[in-house]
This record gives structure tokens, sequence and C-alpha cells, in this order.
């Protein structure tokens, strides 16, 4: 949550601060601001409260603000309503010190009382303004530098943060710390950069370095410098970002979400290909011993959000091919209770970021149990990828839209990868079978295609149905799971109550909801299920609800129960998740598109959640 971006180079800086928060508002748009200094002057400080635009409006797009040195910030507040005086940059009431920071300072209030006793006072609600006050109290009290500042407030503050922060003593430099939040430092022929999130200054460097956690670094026109938490100088190799710039950009479509709806059969055949070859499974190079993949015990998977409801889709897949128990656990919950864990049990992490802060937890607390950890991550280097004892890369690029759409279906692609591996290898499918599996997963791509080609009866469906106050989903088994995505998908970015039913729960106190004309969406893409849940929705539709049913071509005796329905292309059960959501997505962005909602930046979220 909330994106910094910082420059130091030959260029001026402001109009590239605010090209790199562009694409970083997808991480924070309560407000924003930069501050810049030219040579050895004082810095200049402008912020604004609402989205970017107002900050590209109060600078003329960053004209009116000269100086070669930089760091810009939008927020998602935490401590503190949204407002200009709680808006980043925070600076030191003799401007000799100014930062930015993501993340939470757990401890605030006790730092904030302590430096009021050394003479401090504060002007806003922030936790951000403790913290950039904490460097420049043990900068004076000291005064050994930056460094030693740096240092001192790291071992000082609990919580997570990444901070990047400007001393008027040390003109032309910008000094970075990070504990358990993201941040990256790129470097170019025309300075150095520093970013939460790659997108942010993909169009001037591709070669990045990590900091790794408690770490510091120091950017100049010339020299990036990393440190430990002892100051002691550190080096670090230079990573190669293999994504697209314009991947990064809107490519004609309205909205982020739409495109990376679109780009779906793409990164989906990308993450098959990237793990099958000659038509069966290759992941020997993930690390992962056949030996250890043979005493697995229990499987945990530990997510958050949308990929919890990964997790949840993958459990009955892996149950099913591998006959492996699945626990599906949410970080938040994971890190709190007390697991019981084995060290035959394997733990998969799924984290689009790789940053998720409860994620991260959950995957350090396995770690100290001694419990093998495989990530299934979308960012290289990111601090799970790097924390992880082994690694499945989704493929699904950039995804800048607040709901995920594309990396969803890479997680799920990667879940049905790993299951019909571990199934092989267990002895439960022969060759034979696996090569009929791994031909399915390849179909997938044309599949959702098709999808995409007929998505015009959604978008009618969408105009009809887009000011409803309360909408249910239902289904069973794999279509349970996907229902709790579409969902999670139409709340979160079009704001209607909406919630996801086990169908054979109905009667067990959720059907007293059903009114006359409410909208209950039906999932049912499981041949073995599909007389269940015929009687179900007949149910709902005995108490006056109005169903639209979602199933696969064939069964079109539906029709007969449903109101409307969307059909989607047939497929080995295993793998009908990776279809049956896409409708379920295009719906829930036809519906905020006909409510005027900003689809991309839903409020109040934020992409990449990396506090807790």
């Amino acid at each position: 949550m909330c994106g910094i971006v910082g420059y130091a180079g030959d260029l001026q800086a402001a109009p590239v601060l605010l090209e790199g928060l562009t694409r970083l508002e997808y991480r924070g748009y309560d407000s924003a601001g930069l501050a810049v200094r030219d040579g050895d002057k004082d810095f200049i400080v402008v912020k604004s409260k609402g989205r970017l635009k107002t900050l590209f409006e109060k600078t003329d797009n960053g004209r009116t603000v000269n100086g070669n040195c930089g760091i810009g910030h939008t927020r998602w507040a935490t401590h503190g309503e949204p407002s200009e005086t709680n808006a980043h940059p925070h600076m030191t009431e003799d401007g000799g010190l100014v930062g930015v920071h993501n993340g939470i300072v757990e401890n605030y209030q006790e730092l904030r009382e302590k430096l009021i006793r050394k003479g401090y006072t504060f002007y806003s609600q922030t936790d951000t303004e403790v913290l950039v006050k904490l460097v420049d109290y043990y900068d004076k009290k000291y005064g050994m530098g930056p460094i030693d500042a740096l240092a001192k407030t790291m071992v000082r503050v609990r919580g997570s943060y990444a901070l990047a922060v400007m001393f008027r003593d040390h003109p032309g430099e910008i000094w970075v710390a990070r504990k358990d939040s993201p941040m990256i430092v790129g470097t170019a022929p025309d300075g150095s950069y520093v970013a939460s999130d790659v997108p942010a200054i993909l169009r001037h460097t591709r070669m990045v370095y990590y900091i790794g956690n408690m770490e510091m670094a120091c950017l100049s026109r010339s020299e990036i410098r990393f440190f430990n938490i002892d100051g002691e100088r550190i080096e670090k190799e230079v990573t190669e970002i293999k994504w697209d710039a314009e991947a990064a950009e809107k490519g004609g479509f309205e909205h982020f979400m739409m495109k990376e709806i679109h780009e779906e059969p793409k990164v989906v055949r990308d993450t098959v290909h990237a793990a099958v070859r000659d038509g069966r499974i290759h992941m020997e190079d993930m690390g992962l011993s056949e030996e250890e993949i043979r005493k697995i015990r229990t499987i945990h998977i530990v997510a958050c959000g949308s990929a919890y409801h990964v997790g949840m889709a993958t459990q009955y897949v892996i149950e099913d091919l591998c006959r492996i128990p699945v626990r599906v656990e949410l970080a938040s919950e994971f890190r709190y209770r007390d697991p019981i864990l084995s060290e035959d049990d394997l733990v998969i992490i799924i984290s689009q970021s790789g940053e998720t802060a409860d994620t991260l937890a959950a995957l350090r607390e396995a770690k100290a149990r001694g419990v093998t950890v495989l990530a299934v991550v979308n960012v290289v280097g990111s601090s799970i990828a790097r924390e992880a004892d082994h690694v499945f890369y989704t493929l699904a690029g950039p995804e800048i839209a607040v709901a995920t759409t594309k990396a969803y279906n890479t997680q799920l692609v990667a879940g049905y990868l790993l299951a019909v591996w571990f199934a092989k290898i267990r002895g439960l499918i022969d060759e034979a079978e696996e090569r009929r599996l791994v031909a399915e997963l390849e179909s997938l791509p044309a599949k959702l295609q098709r999808i995409l080609d007929d998505k015009e009866r959604l978008q009618w469906f969408a105009s009809k149905f887009f000011s409803e106050r309360d909408v249910f989903y239902i289904g069973r088994g794999i279509d349970y799971a996907v229902s709790m995505e579409g969902s999670l998908k139409l709340k979160e970015i079009s704001y209607i109550h909406s919630e996801a039913y086990a169908a054979g729960e109905l009667k067990h106190g959720t059907i007293s909801l059903v009114e006359d004309g409410i909208l209950v969406i039906g999932v049912l893409t499981q041949p073995k299920l599909f007389e269940k849940m015929i009687s179900n929705m007949v149910e709902v539709k005995a108490r006056g609800g109005y169903l639209m049913g979602l199933t696969t071509y064939g069964n079109y005796s539906i029709e007969d129960t449903a109101d409307f329905t969307v059909y989607i292309p047939k497929i080995d059960p295993h793998f009908t998740a990776s279809l049956a959501v896409l409708p379920l997505q295009i719906l829930a962005y036809y519906v905020s598109v006909a409510k005027g909602l900003d689809v991309d930046k839903p409020r109040n979220l934020a992409k990449s959640v990396t506090v807790e």
C-alpha cells in the first residue's frame, strides 16, 4: 500500500516523479505529493488531496518545480484521514530532512511521545511524520551521518516500512531503507531510480536491484551504494526486468482491468508453456525433489483475498488427483493460531506481488517450524520469492488494476500444474493420463478467447442489473470456490453487497435472505453436481429469486430453471474454474462501468497489501 518513487540524475526530477506516481496510483490514491531539490537549495514540497491529477495541476505537470533530485508519494491512508496535511512528503521544522514512507509504524505513538519530550512538534496525524523526525533526531543526536541515523531508526521502529529521505546536508542524494515493505532501485545512464514497484521506473530502466530486509541504500547521479543494518557496505547483483514497458499501459482499453481480462489467454498460455515440454510437465528446476513430493503428508495453502480463492479451487484438484489432504488457510489467521505442522508437510504460499504482509509472515512462521515452503508468485525477486524454499513464477506480467484478473487465472494454472505433476510422481496417474490433462490445459487459452468474443451478452445483462443492492452466488465444490471469487470481484469494484454460499447450505439459514427479484448467480460446471445444483436453483426460484446460470455448453436443460444463462466451453472438470471465473470478472467490470465508478481504483482499496 502507498507508492514511493525517487530520482537523482540529469533529468528534471518532478516530471519523472509524476510519471512514476501515475504508474503507482493503483497502490494508493487518497493524496499525493513530491519533494524536489535543485542543487543545494531548499526543498520544494508540493502536496495535494485526492487523485494524482490534482498534483499535476498544482505543479503544471512538474514544470514549476525545478531540480534534479526528488522523491514522490501516492497515499493509501492508514494513520490520519486523507488530507493535504497528512499527505507525504513530511519535513522537519527546520527543513533539514524530508521523507516519504510506505507501511505502518506500530509503535509510532510511543515514538511520538518520546520526540515531543525532546522538543519536536507534529502537524499531522501520520506515523510517517514520526518516522521522518525520528531519523532527524538520531542524525542530530549522534552526528554520524545518514547511515547511522537510518540504522538507529530501523532498530527502534516496530512494524513494516519502505522509507526514502533526503538530507539537506547531502545534496543530490536519496537515502532509502526497508523492512518488510517492497522497494526496488534502478540504474540507468541518466541517473538512479527508486520505487515501490517495477512499473514506476520501467520506461527509464530495466536494470534493478532488490533491497533486502533491514538494508539501506544511497542513490546519487552516478552511484548506488548498499549497506546492511550494521552500516557495512554490501554488494548486490543487478537484475534485468523482462517485462515490456508497454505491458504496463492500457493499450487502447478504457481501463486496465479490461485490458488485463483480455490478456488472460496469453498469460495462461505462457504460464502453461513455462512448465510443459512435449506434452508433459517438467518442473524439476523448481528444486522440489521427487522424494520430497512422495513424502508429502499434508499440504497447507496459505493466501489472502483472491489468492485464497485460488487455494480453495486448488484444494479440490490436488485432493482429487493426488489424494493428499489439503488445508486452505487465510494468512492473517494462520500466523496467529499456532498451526499444527509436520516436517513432511508442504506449505504453498500464493501472492501476486510477493509482498503481501500477512502472507509473508505466514511463510516465515512455516520456515521457522522447519516446514518446506513453495511460493506461487508473479514478481521475480519479491520478498516471498526470495525467502521461499521453492518458487513457481506465474507469468502474468504487470497487473495494474486493483481487482486481480489475469494474475488470479495464472495462479489457478499453477495449482493445476502442481496437482498433475504431484499425481504423476506419486504414481496416481500414468503418462497417458498426464498427457491428456496437459492437453486440456493447453486448450485453455483458445477457450478463454471464445468467452471473450461473446462478452457483449454480459454487458447487456450488467446494464439491466447494475442497480441491484444484493447479489448472491451459489455453487458446489470447485464451483463454490469460483462463486467466492465472482462475489469478491463484484463487491470490490461495484460496491454492491454480494455473498457466496455453498449451495447445499442454503436451507440451513441462507435461503431466508431470498426475496422477490433478488439476483442469484448459480455456477454449475461440475457434471457430478449438476443435478443437485439445479435442485438448489429451483429452491431459490420458488422463493422469487431471479436466476443467472453459468454452465458448460451442452447443459441446455438449465434454461428450464434459469432466467439468463451464460455458457462456457467444456473442459476437464478439474480445470473449469479458469473458464468459469472469466464471465464473472467481465460481469463485475460492466456493472462497475454502468454505475460510473472508477473500475481500476475502487474506494478504500490498494493493489498490494503490504501492511497487516
